[in-house]
């Protein structure tokens, strides 16, 4: 642990003319008094480490030292390829190896490209997780995540509704979906996805299996997406809309459902309203994505919805009469 944050030392003060005791502790996550220590340590090794002493003063590397150990492990190169995605790399238990290969790949780079890093970094972020969803990652997602990178088979424990089922599977990539992990595996029947904060128990075992190299996890994962969002819209609603609602249908509903029934659509009535058949997941859904459209959207069919619209419209103006 020691000798990971001593080389950690090295490069922070490879990359940077210098830094003060606070910054190194900051980043190495220690007490200053720690800091102090280490920078011993390193002089003592024959790393020229000068402190400059006073309220400005701060650590550097002497005489255009330059250490060897910039070379990326295995770990840290595929992590580096994640760096845009921190709180994905937080936890799949990665962000100490993508740490350690930005440092190495900045300490690597030329003195006038070394705010490369923090120049991108600050103008460029990317906030995976979806809002108003607690932030806790699934508890087995790092044991998850370790059989994916080493090819390893898994037997796991699966909840579905009330009961649980045991498959053994092929883990061949991990997907973050509006902040929820997804898993594509191959079972004994093939490719299936799999949301990994159902998994209640995974057990890695010690042999590897051979993973097909036509497998195209982003191709796969916009097929069984566009496949999941077709399957789940089973009921259909008739709807007369104004411009402005035939405009922002696809805002409040699913965009390919709305785009497909708009296309469909005959040719606008006297007043320029579109009458469309809709596919909703249910009745439930449909009337509280469609209620964002007020006026703009009138339900036509089936009669239950029409009158539940009606009774909202009715309750509404009695309120702002």
């Amino acid at each position: 642990m020691r000798a990971a944050r001593l080389i950690k030392l090295v490069l922070l003060l490879q990359s940077r003319p210098s830094m003060t005791g606070t910054e190194l502790a900051r980043q190495l996550e220690v007490s200053e008094r720690t800091v102090a220590r280490d920078v011993l340590a390193l002089s003592e090794a024959g790393v020229p480490v000068y402190a400059d002493r006073g309220r400005a003063g701060g650590y550097r590397l002497v005489g255009g030292y330059r250490t060897r150990l910039t070379g990326l492990g295995r770990t840290e190169a595929e992590a580096l390829f994640l760096s845009g995605v921190p709180s994905a790399l937080r936890e799949m238990g990665l962000a100490d190896a993508a740490s350690a290969a930005r440092l190495k790949v900045s300490a690597a780079l030329l003195p006038e490209l070394r705010d490369a890093s923090a120049s991108a970094s600050q103008r460029f972020h990317l906030d995976a997780p979806g809002w108003w969803r607690e932030g806790d990652p699934p508890p087995l997602l790092p044991a998850v995540a370790d059989a994916v990178w080493d090819d390893r088979r898994v037997v796991a424990r699966y909840r579905r509704r009330d009961a649980e089922a045991e498959r053994e599977l092929e883990p061949y990539g991990l997907v973050l979906k509006g902040g929820v992990w997804y898993l594509a595996a191959r079972a004994a029947d093939g490719f299936r996805v799999y949301r990994v904060d159902r998994f209640t128990a995974v057990a890695a075992g010690a042999d590897r299996f051979e993973r097909d190299e036509t497998f195209d996890l982003p191709a796969f994962w916009e097929e069984r997406a566009a496949e999941f969002a077709r399957s789940i819209l089973r009921d259909r609603v008739a709807l007369r809309l104004t411009p402005e609602g035939a405009r922002r249908l696809a805002h409040v509903t699913d965009r390919v459902a709305a785009e497909e029934a708009l296309r469909a659509a005959g040719a606008p009535d006297d007043g320029g309203r579109v009458t469309v058949t809709l596919p909703v997941e249910s009745l439930e859904v449909a009337y509280e994505q469609l209620l964002g459209l007020g006026p703009e959207a009138e339900v036509l069919e089936p009669r239950a919805l029409r009158d539940r619209f009606a009774e909202a419209a009715a309750r509404s103006a009695g309120l702002y009469r």
